[in-house]
């Protein structure tokens, strides 16, 4: 055996088996209405969960992969979780993590397409699921097969494949917990399940933003009182609202004020921004602001910086408040808001969430009766740094393939599975990437694949898993 991937003849390898192979089984998996959990109560009985589990078995135990061992785990009431293992005749443990639980069908499809009709058209493929992200584990099994192809040694490397992403991942704590002995301590966990600004290089996510939100809620009164005769004297719960938003946010600057809800950016992570920015100049546009409204930063860098690295309140829903067609002349009892806290990668979002509850509930002005409870609280992502070995080659597989350097992502929104993932590993290193880009339409009409991508990205996982 030789150490020396021969990456023209990788790329043979994935290309023909992906085209003969990995895409017919994929075309399948898109036919199967596989519903998360959230949005099919009856998961269980439909068995649809059950028959994309199936589909990609099948399909693993058509290849001539060695050292392969495939096992379903079905805790009751939990979506079931697939484990896939490959023996390896190298040190070291590698964790490949996708799913194949879909969002719902949405409507909006264009003529002669759907959500479970897999159609190729320009090197797409269309269909709920194929982009998210029912090619990931296609991607990373081919990606281990063809190292085997050219007697290249390759560490153990394990497929840990959820039904219950699109779900908020309810069921992945557990399933960690049952089979920690048999997953053990991965040296790298690749997570294809993201994607990139573009199609013209790999993109690797450095960050994602956590969460933590939940409900505030002022009360003042017991009954509503008409506002001739109790307004300006019982206090408005809406006001104190107002104030009480006031101690997380400037309401003139939209600035977040406790020191404790931000974290240091880092000179490399600016040197990356200003990459980004200076590669998609309009970027900075990409906001459906009504004429006349002013943004509340406006040069790129801090744009950028803003949206993906920096604390951020939100609005996202209220109680207690009528519609205006239904609004009478009365002092309200209470006025409850859903508030969404993006936090910063880094940053521990239960220690946020606590510190959120104590700072809205002290002190509450006019004596009102104040809660503020975070129900949904999720860290966010901060990757290593990778060593040099494996940086180099995704540097060197990235401009074979693409033609073009590698670059680094940073991600505004929040995905749990990835915070689940490194608190269980916190020695562990990432790369976290994948087929997903611009017209991919992920969760939307329209969802598909850019097959040439994710061959691409197959390539490069395989060269990547070979320098480890």
């Amino acid at each position: 055996m030789t150490n020396l991937l021969n990456l023209d003849k990788l790329s043979d390898f994935v290309e023909e088996w992906w085209d003969k192979s990995a895409l017919p089984s994929l075309c399948e998996f898109v036919e199967i209405p596989a519903l998360s959990p959230s949005f099919d109560s009856d998961w269980e009985s439909n068995g649809y969960l059950d028959a994309a589990v199936e589909t990609f078995i099948a399909w693993t135990r058509s290849l001539p992969l060695r050292g392969l061992t495939i096992s379903v785990h079905r805790l009751k009431n939990r979506s079931p979780l697939l484990l896939i293992k490959i023996e390896g005749d190298e040190e070291g443990e590698v964790l490949f993590y996708s799913h194949l639980d879909k969002q719902p069908e949405a409507s909006g499809w264009s003529e002669g397409k759907g959500p479970w009709k897999p159609v190729i058209e320009d090197g797409w493929l269309y269909g709920r699921g194929s982009v998210d992200d029912g090619y990931g584990g296609y991607a990373g099994v081919l990606s281990i097969l063809a190292l085997q192809d050219q007697g290249i040694p390759h560490p153990t490397c394990r497929f840990l494949i959820e039904t219950g992403e699109e779900s908020g991942s309810p069921d992945l704590s557990h399933y960690l917990d049952e089979l920690e002995s048999d997953l053990g301590v991965p040296d790298l966990v690749i997570v294809l399940d993201t994607g990139g600004l573009d199609y013209d290089r790999l993109w690797v996510t450095e960050s994602l933003r956590g969460i933590v939100a939940g409900t505030l809620s002022v009360k003042v009164s017991s009954v509503g009182v008409h506002s001739g005769h109790g307004s300006g004297v019982m206090p408005s719960s809406f006001r104190l609202v107002r104030q009480l938003l006031s101690r997380i946010e400037d309401e003139n600057t939209g600035e977040i004020k406790p020191e404790w809800l931000h974290t240091k950016i880092s000179d490399k992570m600016r040197e990356q921004a200003t990459q980004i920015i200076n590669m998609n100049s309009e970027s900075d546009n990409d906001f459906p602001l009504l004429e006349g409204v002013e943004k509340q930063v406006n040069d790129p860098l801090d744009i950028f910086l803003t949206m993906n690295l920096s604390p951020s309140l939100s609005i996202i829903g209220a109680d207690g408040i009528p519609s205006i067609q239904d609004a009478g002349n009365v002092l309200r009892t209470n006025t409850d808001l859903k508030i969404s806290i993006r936090t910063p990668p880094g940053i521990s979002a239960d220690e946020v969430a606590i510190k959120v509850q104590k700072l809205l509930e002290e002190n509450p002005p006019n004596g009102a009766h104040v809660s503020a409870k975070m129900t949904e609280i999720a860290d966010g992502f901060l990757s290593p740094e990778l060593p040099e070995t494996l940086s180099n080659a995704l540097s060197e597989s990235g401009k074979k393939f693409y033609g073009n350097e590698p670059m680094s992502l940073f991600i505004g929104g929040t995905i749990p599975v990835m915070a689940m993932l490194q608190s269980r590993y916190p020695e562990s290193k990432f790369i976290i990437t994948g087929a997903g880009g611009p017209g991919g339409n992920a969760h939307g009409p329209d969802e598909k694949l850019h097959l040439p991508t994710a061959k691409k990205v197959t390539k490069c996982m395989a060269a990547a898993v070979s320098a480890l």
